[in-house]
């Protein structure tokens, strides 16, 4: 099953996510029709110029797709919700962009006659134009219903994202793996950092920006030749002497 032409679309989450993924489909051609409100009008604005900003049932009775960018904890009772209140239409796409979760959490979406489907790009969001550019040539893990799996696969692609099926009793593995890489990063530069600062070095960040990049593109060039082998030094000094 696939669908062409413009869709209209609306976001429920107008956090880092909601606006830039609005704002890609707007690119690829799809018509807004909404977004919820957020705590920072004024990026929502930036990003969706003159996107109407509505309550997120009527975001859903508007769209054709509506996508859903909120945290993993809130998406099951809005779901559930929106299903109470009548919002879900027969035929609609209804889409998360969560890392964890397949589509078995939209099945109160499912049961009232909408196409669940879940497309994470693998990018860490910034909220601003820039991850336009970082979702062109990225990867979106893709996960739906084997009919409509073409339309995640599609969606993906107009996002500027290569898709890659990640089956539903997957998901919360490939979801960790998204959650060790982002978060392990983040806690090392900040200890790192840290450490640097308070031995009396300016602009730890700066300092550390070539090894950290160099030695993150090092660790993903061992994966990609050889990801099940040893990807190299263990002792904490040995990749930067050598």
């Amino acid at each position: 099953m696939m669908r062409s032409g413009r869709l209209g679309v609306g976001v429920i989450g107008a956090g880092r996510v909601g606006p830039v993924v609005a704002a890609a489909l707007g690119a690829a051609g799809h018509a807004l029709t909404g977004i919820t409100a957020g705590s920072d009008p004024d990026r929502t604005e930036a990003i969706l110029p003159g996107v109407p900003v509505l309550d997120a049932a009527e975001v859903a009775r508007r769209s054709e797709l509506v996508v859903l960018a909120v945290p993993g904890s809130e998406i099951p009772a809005l779901v559930e919700g929106l299903a109470a209140v009548g919002a879900w239409q027969p035929g609609q796409l209804v889409l998360h962009t969560h890392a964890a979760f397949g589509t078995d959490v939209l099945r109160p979406a499912a049961e009232k006659g909408a196409i669940p489907l879940a497309v994470h790009p693998a990018i860490t969001f910034t909220g601003t134009s820039i991850d336009l550019r970082q979702l062109n040539g990225g990867y979106a893990a893709v996960t739906a219903p084997a009919p409509v799996l073409p339309i995640a696969q599609a969606l993906a692609v107009e996002l500027g994202c290569e898709p890659v099926v990640i089956t539903e009793g997957d998901r919360a593995a490939y979801g960790e793996a998204i959650a060790t890489a982002t978060e392990f990063s983040r806690e090392i530069v900040r200890q790192s950092t840290a450490l640097l600062a308070g031995v009396g070095v300016e602009s730890p960040g700066m300092f550390l920006s070539a090894l950290v990049r160099s030695s993150v593109d090092h660790a993903l060039s061992a994966a990609f030749d050889a990801p099940w082998s040893d990807p190299g030094p263990t002792s904490p000094g040995d990749s930067i002497q050598g």
